[in-house]
């Protein structure tokens, strides 16, 4: 069956407890792998840095192992926190992986750093590429990806001529809106951050204007999804990320918990409520319920695409929950807003 849907992955490479950061990587190979033979229709990891529960940090290097043990599928960063780096190395970098593996890689821009404050001047040690500078950055990169012009004295190489395409990511509007401006495609972190998740989406429609690179506009959102055989057995794995969230507020990030039986033995109900609120952009569940939720979030946002995550402890339930996932979103209908 094709799916008039396009479905894709981001990762941030979990490493859950008792295991290491090289089980994490390896374990994100094996997703995406077995991603390319259910019809996702890209494969990102994203930029984290000073996590000890996120093998994710070297993104350029992980999406060259990503793409060299793959075929078809296409690898990108969702994304690169573009303030931490010189836009020369990131086009350097992603220009090399466009040469080794063409018309597969993809590189999706972050304003944050990924990080606090004191990892962040650790990463980019002046600091110039602050996020104020983010659309002379992005522009930048575009300039190094496009053809060599005549007395253009710094070059991309590899880079240059490699049309790297290029997306802009965020959690609130200003994203959207330079998205628009730049006429470049748009995906909006729903999974962490979803409160401005519909105005962002809105915006982007509106004030989109048409360039090289798009003619018309084309956005994802990205949802938590933790699918099992059963609605109580997906309800378990999910107490993991709820857990990793409750965490994060505390300030107590570790590597990735599993399941529990009974998440109220773990915190408070304002906790759990917290938790519930940023994590409401999520399909928990099995099959057919997972789909419902699915097909709500892409009716309400009119987005193009969706993008899948999903921090499950087990890896072979991880596997199935992907596999439910891209099952549930071969029945997808576009929303009358895209």
């Amino acid at each position: 069956m094709t799916n008039s849907v396009p479905y894709s992955i981001l990762d941030i490479s979990p490493i859950p407890q008792g295991f290491t950061a090289g089980d994490a990587l390896r374990n994100s190979l094996d997703v995406a792998q077995h991603a390319e033979t259910l019809g996702y229709t890209r494969y990102w990891v994203a930029e984290h840095h000073n996590m000890t529960g996120n093998a994710s940090s070297a993104t350029a290097v992980l999406v060259g192992y990503i793409a060299g043990g793959t075929k078809t599928i296409r690898v990108g960063s969702g994304g690169v926190m573009l303030p931490n780096h010189a836009p020369l190395v990131i086009a350097e970098q992603f220009g090399t992986l466009a040469s080794i593996y063409p018309g597969r890689i993809e590189l999706g821009l972050g304003r944050a750093p990924g990080t606090d404050q004191m990892t962040a001047r650790a990463l980019r040690r002046d600091l110039l590429g602050s996020d104020d500078r983010f659309p002379q950055d992005v522009q930048e990169l575009q300039h190094y990806f496009g053809p060599i012009q005549e007395g253009q004295a710094v070059k991309a190489i590899p880079g240059a001529d490699t049309e790297v395409p290029i997306w802009i990511l965020g959690s609130s509007l200003y994203g959207a809106q330079l998205a628009a401006h730049f006429g470049l495609p748009y995906a909006f972190a729903s999974h962490f951050a979803p409160e401005q998740l519909l105005d962002a989406m809105s915006t982007y429609r509106e004030l989109f204007k048409p360039s090289d690179k798009l003619s018309k506009p084309y956005s994802a959102f990205v949802m938590n999804v933790v699918a099992a055989d059963t609605d109580e057995e997906a309800a378990h794995l999910f107490t993991t990320l709820q857990q990793n969230v409750i965490r994060m507020r505390r300030n107590t990030r570790g590597q990735l918990p599993p399941p529990i039986a009974n998440l109220d033995d773990f915190c408070e109900l304002h906790e759990k409520t917290t938790a519930a609120h940023a994590l409401r952009c999520s399909a928990v569940g099995s099959l057919e319920t997972v789909r419902k939720e699915m097909q709500y979030w892409l009716d309400q946002t009119g987005a193009n695409e969706i993008i899948i995550t999903g921090q499950i402890y087990d890896h072979q339930a991880r596997l199935r929950s992907f596999e439910i996932a891209a099952e549930a979103a071969k029945g997808l209908r576009f929303s009358s807003k895209a």
